[in-house]
């Protein structure tokens, strides 16, 4: 067991008491209830208990529990003055009534949750689908390279985001991107999309790296023009800013050809555990910013040998801070150790990531590794 894991055991642990406590606590209200009537006088009533106990229950438990809940409630009401023989007097009347009612509008509010909830689960659906039509999983194995890929958003329940990753056999070679459009929202969705579009197209018929970054530039200022020309929805602001970096490897090669756009340099994993930062003298401008100078596209060129792992992430990861304010080094953090294979290097790399920044992320993480075999 790692120590990722063993450290969000108790977490674990410290949830389901807690989940069950919150789940137990209508019937602790009745039972309350009860006992509050039967050490307490006569002049003090227990209403209190039996009208929350309802309304403790229409957001947590299911049709059934809710209606049993407000049953025992008013079941609860009817023991008390029953047992003072007062069922018939005006306050006991007020009081049946005033637990009846608020059982009543409990059964309603569970009936508005549920429906919200499932209204929730069916967007969320729609949130997953979208992602696996903009982001699909690459295949594990192409061209010789074990390939895994991951993303890992900031927000709870979130499927997608501004974060992008892609993979292309080509006849030049297997080619990837891999990139962080700058904002969020459906602005970012947009610009991902249509990158990931422009990079399948352009990696299958451009014959260097280079030429594909160049490809992609020029999609991104086409969807600009677009976007100005339309102005169908001027809330929703077009992000053409795109940070990337993107990789060939050349079939049967043993070689890696990088172009990067203003993005976190790729880290080199060796079999041993050396690792190299992939970081190149040449970096141009992010996609999309062009027009502010003209930086030619260079494909610096490395050895890949077999074993080897290559790692390319969004700052997400290498920005993701601790509560004191440290930021994660992916470099130091995995620099000499020894992974059985790409899958595991990212589900390391994720925990490791939650656990330093104690499940508080505050951007997106998408990440990608390339193994060699």
């Amino acid at each position: 067991m790692g120590q990722a894991e063993r450290a969000r055991r108790p977490d674990g642990r410290r949830f389901f008491y807690a989940r069950a406590l919150v789940g137990a606590l209508p019937v602790l209200l009745v039972l309350s209830g009860l006992c509050y009537d039967h050490f307490m006088p006569r002049e003090l009533t227990a209403v209190p208990f039996f009208t929350a106990a309802p309304l403790v229950a229409a957001p947590l438990l299911s049709l059934a529990g809710t209606v049993v809940t407000g049953a025992a409630s008013l079941g609860g009401i009817l023991a008390v003055r029953l047992r003072y023989s007062s069922v018939g007097e005006a306050d006991a009347l007020t009081e049946i009534s005033t637990v009846a009612t608020v059982a009543v509008l409990a059964v309603a509010i569970n009936r508005l949750v549920r429906r919200g909830d499932a209204r929730l689960a069916t967007a969320r659906e729609i949130a997953e689908a979208a992602q696996r039509a903009v982001l699909p999983r690459p295949q594990e194995r192409i061209g010789g390279l074990e390939i895994a890929a991951r993303y890992e958003a900031a927000q709870a329940g979130a499927s997608i985001g501004g974060d992008l990753y892609a993979v292309q056999d080509s006849p030049h070679g297997v080619r990837l991107i891999v990139g962080d459009v700058r904002g969020k929202g459906l602005g970012a969705v947009a610009a991902v999309a249509v990158l990931i579009g422009a990079f399948r197209e352009a990696a299958e018929q451009e014959s260097t790296l280079e030429a594909v970054a160049q490809r992609l530039e020029r999609a991104l200022a086409r969807e600009v023009t677009r976007r100005d020309a339309a102005r169908r929805d001027p809330t929703v602001p077009y992000e053409g800013f795109v940070t990337a970096v993107l990789a060939e490897f050349p079939h049967g090669a043993g070689l890696a050809r990088i172009v990067n756009r203003g993005h976190p340099a790729p880290l080199l994993l060796h079999a041993d555990g050396a690792l190299w930062t992939l970081d190149t003298p040449w970096t141009a401008l992010p996609l999309g910013l062009d027009e502010l100078g003209a930086w030619p596209d260079r494909a610096e060129e490395v050895v890949f040998p077999a074993g080897a792992m290559l790692l390319f992430y969004t700052d997400g990861l290498s920005e993701a801070r601790n509560a004191d304010g440290v930021f994660y080094d992916p470099a130091a953090r995995i620099g000499g150790r020894a992974f059985p294979g790409p899958r595991a290097l990212l589900t390391t790399l994720a925990e490791e990531v939650r656990e330093h920044t104690g499940g508080g992320m505050t951007d997106d993480m998408a990440l990608l590794a390339v193994h060699r075999l």
